[in-house]
């Protein structure tokens, strides 16, 4: 049976701010791509204070509850084994961290499992969406009273997941202005007005606006861990990413109408390709003198081709960049640090390399970062799969 691909793409982000005067986070944010089941776990755990030893709380919270999510097991089973794992706070009798489970498959069915954390809000297009949420009150032990609440639901392109730490509906408590702290429903309120003034925002611009607010309430200083989560279900931005001439100068042609046919924004990635595609598709070619990047020979312009850069090179300085780069960091005007922008900015990233060798590339005199092509094209890969969660397809041509 063929596996029908989704229509839509998971933009997932967690945006935080530490409690003030701590260096680490006490609220832990995981999210997995299980490619081979189709599906996408995102956990969100508040580990009790703040610091150190809320985030390694935290931390064994969110891993148990993901590790035991991609096992399948059942909801109360595995809110069981993570709440009889977590010690108890000997003064309150409540387990020193809480959770919220949020399980998306490809077709949409999605399943959502909260311990003590504020009620997530689901978002269709701009209005609050209710799945029917159920209570399940556990009856172990050590557990025997508390309540966990789940909802499964079949979310569908441009559904919003909210989901947030205590940080977010308490920040501003004990002021004038908002002496019992902001409330879940004035936090609904505010997020419904943003996504009706810019319906199609980003979830990262948007978890950082809904922090960012939480942080005025507290004037600036946060008094407890923030964390606020979304899972956007929008239009895929698709970007084609193309390196290195076919192996069968034959295919010339084919290889160039594949690139021109594409639905989406274009990367053309070495000098040998760039002439190839604009010799078969007749478009003007030119190459640029402006230096931005002295490591770099400069881009180059193509009609309908959104950047063209030198090819091993700019590669290999697109693996460095990609490998160290950290949330929220910006990036220089150079072609790799464009390639890299254009990347991060795209969803489904499909990857055309041809495999006709260079002889250029086999000399044994030339530095060592000039790797053989397939081999830094599978790394870029990998990173983009595996640490910035793109769907990536490689096509050798």
């Amino acid at each position: 049976m063929e596996v029908k691909e989704p229509d839509f793409y998971l933009d997932i982000n967690c945006s935080q701010n530490n409690h003030r005067g701590e260096f680490i986070c006490g609220d832990v944010f995981i999210s997995r791509r299980i490619k081979e089941d189709g599906r996408t776990i995102a956990v969100l755990s508040d580990g009790m204070g703040s610091g150190v030893k809320a985030n390694v709380l935290a931390t064994l919270t969110a891993s148990m509850a993901v590790n035991f999510t991609i096992e399948h097991k059942e909801v109360q089973k595995t809110a069981e084994i993570i709440m009889n794992t977590l010690p108890v706070c000997s003064v309150r009798k409540v387990s020193y961290s809480t959770f919220t489970i949020i399980d998306v498959e490809d077709d949409g069915s999605t399943t959502i499992v909260e311990y003590d954390n504020p009620r997530c809000l689901i978002m269709r297009t701009h209005r609050p969406f209710d799945p029917g949420w159920e209570e399940i009150i556990l009856d172990s032990q050590k557990n025997k009273g508390k309540k966990l609440y789940t909802c499964h639901f079949k979310a569908r392109k441009e559904d919003r997941i909210f989901f947030w730490s205590d940080g977010i509906v308490q920040s501003g408590m004990g002021s004038k202005t908002l002496p019992f702290g902001w409330g879940r429903e004035a936090v609904e309120n505010y997020v419904i007005k943003s996504v009706k003034n810019t319906p199609f925002i980003s979830a990262s611009k948007l978890t950082r606006k809904i922090v960012n607010m939480a942080s005025l309430n507290d004037g600036g200083s946060p008094l407890d861990d923030t964390s606020c989560g979304i899972i956007y279900l929008r239009e895929p931005r698709k970007l084609l990413f193309v390196t290195g001439p076919p192996y069968d100068e034959e295919k010339d042609a084919d290889f160039s109408l594949k690139v021109q046919q594409f639905g989406g924004k274009k990367i053309v990635s070495g000098g040998t390709t760039a002439e190839i595609i604009a010799r078969e598709l007749g478009l003007k070619f030119a190459a640029s003198l402006e230096m931005l990047d002295p490591d770099l020979p400069p881009a180059a312009q193509m009609e309908g081709i959104d950047l063209v850069t030198e090819g091993i090179l700019t590669l290999g300085k697109v693996v460095r960049v990609l490998e160290h780069f950290e949330k929220d960091q910006s990036l220089g005007r150079g072609p790799a640090h464009q390639v890299v922008k254009m990347f991060l900015e795209s969803d489904q990233i499909h990857i055309i390399n041809g495999t006709r060798i260079n002889v250029a590339h086999q000399d044994p005199n030339l530095p060592v970062e000039l790797e053989i092509r397939r081999s830094v094209v599978k790394r870029i890969a990998a990173l983009l799969e595996d640490k910035f969660l793109k769907e990536v397809s490689i096509e050798y041509i």
